[in-house]
């Protein structure tokens, strides 16, 4: 009986230490290079577990994937001719999903959802109230301004209360200068007075000046540009994670795309897979925002995704909201116009 229990301890023991040995050198040294490219790239856009990948591959073996699968950084002069904003009839005011289309883009990896917001205008962004102190949750921001919904936007300075109040990067809210190194250039999406949206790998506070943007927020990296993939190789370099995108067509319309990830049921996506979504959806330009914890949607009421952080939603410093309908002013323009003749024939 004796020998019998110490045959099978050993046994045991051989599978405990063999059997994870055997995948750590397949994975890292054998021939599944999707695998390996996916662990370490993943590994690598978190801060507390990129020993995923420094203990098994040097720093050089680490860069080269990485480099292998980003986005292409030098990307073509936006096209912002090619961008027509349609006129938006609106019927019924109070209707506040009125001119918005939601979409589950969900697949066996991940869930994921889609807000279609048909007129650009309604889309602008908000920081939380008290930035560069505190944060605010998403469904706060957008039920603070009144709005039907929202995304989480731009990237923030971290620490240890996860306060979310310190954006990074350049931040433009209702055309006025809210933080950014005005000299540095940022990865950065924009909304002019137009509605038009910018985005940008290098933008900076004087030619977002210039381009009249009412909103910008720093992130990155721009995954669709004039109709056009960056990523033509690999995952995009950043792994599975949650994600948060917007982009827009060439009509004007919005995208706003959260995936949830690091849960059940929900691994996370690719920055491939949110641009292929865009693609799909006729994106004629794309930008990733802040993702991970942060990543949630807001749509009528209620928070739409699962956020992954174990507290539920993260404070963060802005957002991407949809604010209400209101009535068209065409009716109100035409009248404005013969009143005007009249004036100037008397």
């Amino acid at each position: 009986m004796k020998k019998f229990f110490k045959i099978f301890l050993l046994f045991v023991l051989f599978q405990i230490i063999f059997i994870p040995a055997l995948t750590i050198v397949l994975i890292y040294y054998g021939p599944f290079q999707y695998t390996r490219e996916m662990i370490v790239t993943t590994a690598m856009t978190t801060m507390s577990h990129q020993y995923f990948a420094t203990w098994f591959l040097s720093d050089e073996e680490i860069q080269d994937i990485l480099d292998r699968n980003r986005p292409d950084e030098i990307i073509d002069a936006q096209n912002l001719e090619e961008i027509d904003i349609k006129d938006v009839q609106v019927s019924d005011v109070s209707n506040p999903k009125e001119g918005i289309e939601y979409v589950d883009v969900s697949t066996s990896t991940y869930k994921g959802y889609l807000l279609i917001i048909k007129d650009p205008k309604r889309v602008k962004l908000v920081s939380a109230p008290r930035i560069g102190t505190v944060g605010s949750t998403v469904k706060q921001i957008v039920d603070n301004n009144n709005a039907i919904g929202g995304i989480n936007a731009g990237g923030f300075a971290d620490d240890a209360l996860g306060t979310g109040g310190k954006p990074d990067g350049l931040v433009i809210v209702n055309g006025e200068y809210v933080s950014g190194n005005k000299n540095q250039a940022y990865s950065v999406v924009g909304i002019d007075a137009e509605g038009k949206m910018v985005v940008s790998n290098s933008m900076t506070y004087k030619k977002a000046k210039q381009l009249n943007l009412q909103s910008a927020v720093s992130f990155g990296p721009v995954i669709v540009i004039n109709g056009n993939p960056t990523i033509r190789s690999g995952s995009g370099g950043w792994g599975i994670q949650p994600r948060t995108a917007i982009g827009q067509r060439k009509d004007g319309t919005i995208l706003m795309l959260v995936i949830d990830g690091r849960q059940a049921g929900s691994l996370g996506a690719t920055l491939k897979n949110v641009q292929d979504i865009f693609l799909q959806y006729d994106a004629y330009n794309a930008f990733n925002l802040d993702g991970g914890a942060s990543s949630t949607m807001v749509f009528d009421g209620k928070v739409i995704n699962s956020p992954s952080d174990i507290m539920g939603e993260r404070y963060v410093p802005n957002a991407f909201i949809i604010t209400k309908p209101v009535a068209t002013t065409q009716n109100t323009e035409s009248t404005q116009t013969t009143e005007t003749t009249d004036n100037t024939n008397n």
